[in-house]
């Protein structure tokens, strides 16, 4: 009687899954590189406020001469707050040419081999961008200061301005990230980025009350998640009746308005971050 003989299945090698680095860790480390890539420097930071501080303490102060108040706000600080309007979207989005030059001729394809979260490469871009931000904004606002603008100092005014220069940042940088994903040459990005960041400063009531404007673009203004924000740093800091705010919603209730304003700005803030991880995600696949 013939027995079949037959060998026992090779025991197929153990492959140690390869161990992810601490997201705080791989966080932190893509935060210090940006940092140390596009804001190591003092000129990298203060450029950006050049032309900021030109408006606030040169161009405003004379418009203010012939413009003694705007809905009863001094003209100089309610044009110091819109402001930052150009200021936070402008800094966000010339950011986006260092992330060109990263990708095309920096270290970002050993990065995106390396064991990390992709996301964390845009976390670790948006925290520098929001620093730098608030930086530019403060130094923004005691230049105001030193020039005769007027702010509110309680703790309530600067916590609605603080979070609705946070979520702008943090929009504005989304999209930062998305046209450098999408735009591949740099002269590319240098004619879109302006248009982007400029455009809805001149319709978000930067310069007057959006009820000045026509009926239909006072409509389109409303819409923007810009006049939003400006709406809630004026009711912060140099609007406490919320006449801002009043225009976008017609509403009595103030506080309640700018609960609804803030959640415009956060939810687009969202939503574009959203937007930037997922398209970072794909483009860095091919």
């Amino acid at each position: 009687m013939n027995s079949i003989m037959t060998k026992p299945p090779l025991a197929r090698p153990t492959i140690a899954p390869r161990r992810s680095p601490r997201s705080f860790v791989a966080f932190a480390t893509l935060a210090r590189r940006r940092f140390s890539l596009s804001a190591h420097t003092p000129r990298e930071i203060l450029v950006p406020l050049l032309t900021p501080i030109l408006f606030a303490d040169v161009i405003a102060p004379a418009l203010a001469k012939s413009i003694p108040a705007t809905a009863g706000i001094d003209y100089l600080s309610f044009v110091a707050v819109g402001t930052i309007g150009l200021l936070v979207p402008l800094s966000c989005i010339l950011g986006g040419i260092g992330m060109i030059v990263d990708r095309d001729s920096g270290a970002q394809r050993d990065l995106l081999a390396a064991p990390v979260r992709r996301s964390f490469m845009v976390l670790g871009n948006m925290s520098v961008a929001v620093i730098v931000s608030l930086f530019q904004v403060a130094a923004l606002m005691i230049a105001a200061i030193l020039r005769g603008a007027t702010f509110a100092d309680s703790v309530s005014g600067i916590a609605w301005a603080a979070a609705a220069t946070l979520a702008l940042a943090v929009a504005m940088h989304s999209v930062a990230e998305i046209l450098a994903a999408r735009i591949s040459k740099q002269e590319e990005y240098v004619g879109v980025a302006p248009p982007v960041a400029l455009l809805p400063w001149f319709f978000a009531g930067s310069f007057f009350p959006i009820s000045a404007l026509p009926a239909g673009l006072t409509v389109f203004a409303k819409v923007l998640p810009l006049t939003h924000a400006l709406a809630l740093m004026r009711y912060g800091l140099v609007d406490p009746r919320g006449v801002g705010l009043h225009d976008i919603w017609g509403m009595s209730n103030t506080t309640e308005m700018a609960f609804m304003s803030l959640a415009v700005v956060v939810a687009f803030a969202a939503l574009m971050l959203r937007i930037s991880i997922r398209v970072f995600t794909r483009s860095a696949v091919h």
